[in-house]
């Protein structure tokens, strides 16, 4: 399988070369690339699947989405940037976004709640 716009290593566990590929949502991902068409400029992913061990290292929480393939947080620089960005998201289903300084944390955990907008402080 391959996409449009990203390759399975941008969604590597820095501790895990291929996990992108093993691990990660290929749904996620195709919802990702259809966004990353729309918006008409690159998505730079900061982290996607992570092993127990990189999200322990990186403060992430014990259930976390990331752990399952199932999240990934962009990289988003400014207001303008993160609203087309979200606005893009929610167009294509992608309905569990958490809003960092300067990054935006996506994924589709089935078990999770739908529908929620989060801020971390």
């Amino acid at each position: 399988m391959s996409f449009k716009y990203f390759k399975f290593n941008e969604f590597d566990s820095p501790d895990c070369p291929g996990s992108g590929e093993l691990y990660m949502s290929k749904k996620l991902i195709e919802k990702l690339d259809a966004v990353r068409d729309e918006l008409g400029g690159p998505i730079r992913v900061n982290s996607g699947y992570r092993t127990p061990e990189h999200n322990k290292k990186v403060g992430g929480v014990a259930d976390s989405p990331h752990l399952y393939g199932y999240a990934a947080d962009l990289s988003v620089g400014n207001g303008r940037d993160r609203y087309r960005l979200i606005t893009l998201l929610l167009k294509h289903g992608i309905n569990r976004i958490g809003i960092g300084k300067n990054y935006i944390h996506i994924d589709i955990d089935p078990v999770k709640d739908k529908d929620v907008i989060w801020v971390y402080k």
